[in-house]
């Protein structure tokens, strides 16, 4: 930053990197201006190493995409390793952004701010997590003591996510920028939040591209493995541990809510039903039968505890240990509502072709088996998979039935799980409302 100091001779200076510059411009507003932001810049140069992109490469940026690829780099100067705060700047060397370097990784810079002024330092953090924190405040309905509370680059913190059941969080880490600041945010965490218990999922295919050995155990305090959470004044148990995603599928409240809304009276299937949310709302809503289908024992045990503890018997609601794609092609019975949650099929690019074909498979196998009239709830959160492919896969399985759909409703995460509007990449959680008809 610049800074003035007066010399005994009475000429005032402007401190910029090692320059003093005398006072030229001391009743020039404008010339005041351009040396403090000229004095600025060269200090936040200074501080942190530079890429510089090729010509034209800028443009996303501009648009506000948080990433760009190795591809749109023309030279890097410095020497900063992975996980470092760089500048990103045109080949012109204007300034355009701050964000985290990665040269291991096709995405080699993950934007942080636009502000040049800003200092990514612990302050910084615990802006950021303030700002999550106030967000969820709003978002939250009553009834509702879990929620994701940061969810990375749509939080603008890229790569971690932090998901809060009660009294306690679970976190994840996937880039090595947040790595290098993991222990700065769980200070701001524990300061801001003050939870009895914090406990790290960093583990995947992610921490390997960035070049980043799996950490799974106890950041803080106390934690039981498992915890009792309520979401709209239901209740549900979360194995925090080894549950799916951190435990529980937070990204699916709202979805939850507006399915409930078409249950009373209908027969319900719930494929790959987990722990059995979907269905606990279901039988809420007042489905008169609702089956659950899921091939993890572990998570029927769960889904069973929660309809119980809900005041719903799994005798009247059963719960089959099967899988998804054999139980569809195998049952005589017809359903009013079908929900449609199969884990991501597609976990890298490669997968797209053959992932497809299985989202297509149980798409069909599914529309078949609803009623006229009925109601299809179909989720997809493989990345690869974009909203447009995924509506097109659908499509044509409802045509391959014989049968038309009519859009409701385009389904996502809620109002927890906020993406930059630029970065389609993060909206990874899709999903369609139909009515099915003949």
């Amino acid at each position: 930053m610049s800074s003035f100091r007066r010399k005994p001779e009475s000429i005032v200076y402007v401190t910029a990197g090692n320059n003093l510059i005398p006072d030229q411009v001391r009743n020039d507003k404008m010339g005041i201006f351009r040396l403090f932001a000229s004095s600025s810049l060269f200090a936040m140069q200074q501080k942190y190493s530079r890429i510089f992109l090729k010509p034209g490469r800028e443009a996303s940026l501009r648009r506000g995409h948080p990433w760009l690829f190795s591809g749109a780099v023309l030279s890097v100067e410095g020497r900063p390793e992975p996980g470092d705060v760089v500048v990103a700047a045109t080949h012109k060397r204007e300034s355009l952004a701050l964000g985290f370097y990665n040269p291991r990784c096709d995405i080699v810079f993950r934007l942080l701010t636009t502000n040049m002024d800003e200092t990514i330092d612990e302050s910084f953090w615990i802006r950021k997590i303030r700002t999550a924190m106030e967000l969820r405040e709003k978002v939250i309905p009553r009834g509702t003591n879990a929620c994701r509370l940061i969810n990375a680059e749509g939080d603008g913190m890229p790569g971690l996510i932090v998901d809060r059941y009660d009294r306690y969080l679970v976190f994840s880490i996937a880039t090595a920028g947040i790595e290098k600041n993991r222990e700065v945010v769980l200070d701001g965490l524990l300061r801001e939040i003050n939870p009895e218990g914090i406990y790290e999922r960093s583990e995947g295919r992610a921490r390997q591209l960035e070049g980043l050995e799996d950490r799974i155990g106890c950041a803080h305090g106390n934690f039981p493995g498992t915890a009792e959470i309520t979401e709209n004044g239901l209740h549900f148990r979360v194995d925090m541990l080894t549950g799916q995603k951190t435990g529980f599928f937070l990204d699916q409240r709202s979805n939850r809510e507006i399915v409930e809304k078409f249950s009373d009276q209908a027969t319900c299937l719930n494929a790959f039903s987990y722990t059995g949310a979907f269905s606990v709302y279901c039988a809420r809503g007042g489905a008169k039968r609702v089956i659950s289908v899921d091939s993890s024992e572990a998570a029927n045990e769960t889904a069973r505890w929660n309809l119980e503890s809900n005041g719903f018997s799994p005798h009247e609601y059963p719960i089959v240990r099967a899988d998804v794609f054999s139980y569809l092609r195998e049952t005589d019975e017809r359903f009013d509502i079908m929900i449609l949650d199969p884990p991501a099929f597609a976990k890298a690019k490669k997968d797209v072709a053959k992932a497809a074909r299985a989202y297509k498979d149980v798409n069909l196998q599914a529309v078949r088996r609803i009623r006229d009239g009925g109601i299809l709830a179909t989720f997809s959160c493989s990345n690869y998979i974009d909203e447009d492919l995924f509506g097109k896969i659908v499509a044509g399985a409802v045509r391959d039935a014989g049968k038309t759909a009519r859009l409701l409703q385009t389904l996502g995460p809620g109002p927890d799980h906020p993406t930059n509007l630029a970065h389609p990449e993060g909206r990874y959680l899709k999903g369609l409302l139909l009515h099915i008809s003949t």
